[in-house]
């Protein structure tokens, strides 16, 4: 009887044992055990008009994941990259934001259409992730205050005093301001109509309003020569922003075309003809090719996916490395102090001095302003930031 009762308590401490170190399958009882990779999720249009743009963001991040483990990793843990397609569109994003918390990530890295991103940031908030966005900049964004919201690029009210100073100096005297009522488009026209207010030079004389995915925007077209504009702000993206272009040059508009920075990163002059491009205009975030410090940086790009990177890619190559800075400093991936860790970033990024603002946004944001030509976009000014 003694005999049984010993096997039963030896049996009985072996399960113990092994049950206190499974931890119910949770993952810091397996990192405790055998650490597995740090996840860094991403959520990017790799499907839809923007997919261009996604797979040139999806490429800029795992480039700085795979400089990062060739150098040893982090913490001892080699780094892992969790993609998830969003479409730009609000619904999926839910759905692939549900996605990347379920995979226990230590930060998010992605954001390209405001539209898909805002709806996400109550999910990843919720879960306590915090967000490193890559490229999306409406104002939307911080309209929650969550403070684990942390944005690479220039928001649209910075974008948007550029926009209107540049348009100064190029001769514009009366302003129409177009969007397609979408997140971004609509943030970045509303800050540009108040900038606009402010300075009464240009003066603003039409506030317009298209929708996405029509086959022509004649309408918008004719509305913007009926106020006699000189100048004509499309805040929206490359696939309307093209067909309007088309549209306004059919409707005998002869005044300078401005696009926003969601239209100056994919194929806008693709199909234009020169005469359909001479005026064109963009502001823009980050182009590669046209800044000369990046050019080591795009080499090693072109070796390793055998294409140039497009206007989106950096950016989603220093929110991988702005996300490893911080978890290095942390000594861990628990969200809170990786958070904390973020929001006193100061380094030196590919795309120039790196640190934020109290509500998240970058401290020196960098805008270009681009000109049409016959072989594509040429640098026409920087900004100093």
């Amino acid at each position: 009887m003694r005999s049984r009762l010993l096997i039963l308590v030896a049996v009985t401490a072996v399960l113990t044992a092994s049950a206190g170190c499974s931890g119910s399958g949770s993952a810091t009882g397996e990192n405790a055990a055998k650490p597995g990779p740090i996840l860094l999720g991403t959520l990017l249009p790799l499907t839809g008009r923007s997919s261009p743009s996604g797979e040139s963001m999806r490429n800029g991040a795992q480039l700085a994941v795979n400089e990062a483990n060739a150098a040893g990793g982090v913490l001892g843990r080699q780094v892992e990259l969790v993609v998830e397609d969003d479409a730009c569109d609000p619904g999926t994003a839910v759905t692939a934001a549900r996605r990347i918390v379920d995979r226990d990530i230590a930060a998010s890295v992605g954001g390209y259409c405001s539209s898909a991103t805002v709806p996400t940031l109550k999910i990843l908030r919720a879960a306590g992730v915090p967000m490193i966005v890559a490229q999306s900049n409406s104002t939307d964004l911080l309209a929650p205050g969550y403070d684990s919201v942390f944005l690479i690029c220039g928001t649209v009210t910075a974008e948007a005093a550029f926009a209107v100073g540049w348009m100064k100096q190029l001769g514009a005297r009366r302003l129409a301001v177009v969007d397609d009522g979408t997140s971004f488009p609509a943030t970045l026209a509303a800050s540009t109509i108040s900038e606009a207010k402010r300075t009464g030079d240009p003066a603003l004389v039409a506030e317009l309003h298209l929708s996405q995915g029509a086959p022509s925007y004649a309408r918008a077209a004719q509305a913007v020569i009926t106020s006699k504009a000189d100048v004509v702000y499309y805040t929206g993206y490359y696939g309307e922003a093209n067909q309007f272009i088309k549209d306004l040059r059919t409707g005998g508009y002869r005044g300078k075309i401005v696009v926003g920075d969601g239209a100056t990163d994919g194929p806008l002059l693709a199909n234009l003809t020169a005469e359909e491009r001479r005026g064109v205009y963009g502001t823009a975030l980050l182009f590669p090719e046209f800044m000369p410090e990046l050019k080591d940086w795009s080499q090693r790009y072109q070796s390793a996916f055998g294409s140039a990177p497009g206007s989106s890619t950096v950016e989603a190559y220093d929110a991988v490395n702005v996300a490893l800075d911080a978890i290095k400093r942390a000594g861990t991936v628990a969200h809170e102090a990786v958070r904390e860790a973020i929001s006193t970033t100061n380094m030196q990024a590919m795309s120039g001095p790196m640190s934020f603002n109290a509500d998240g946004t970058r401290t020196q944001p960098k805008f270009l302003l681009l000109r049409a030509e016959k072989d594509g976009f040429q640098l026409e000014q920087a900004s100093s930031g």
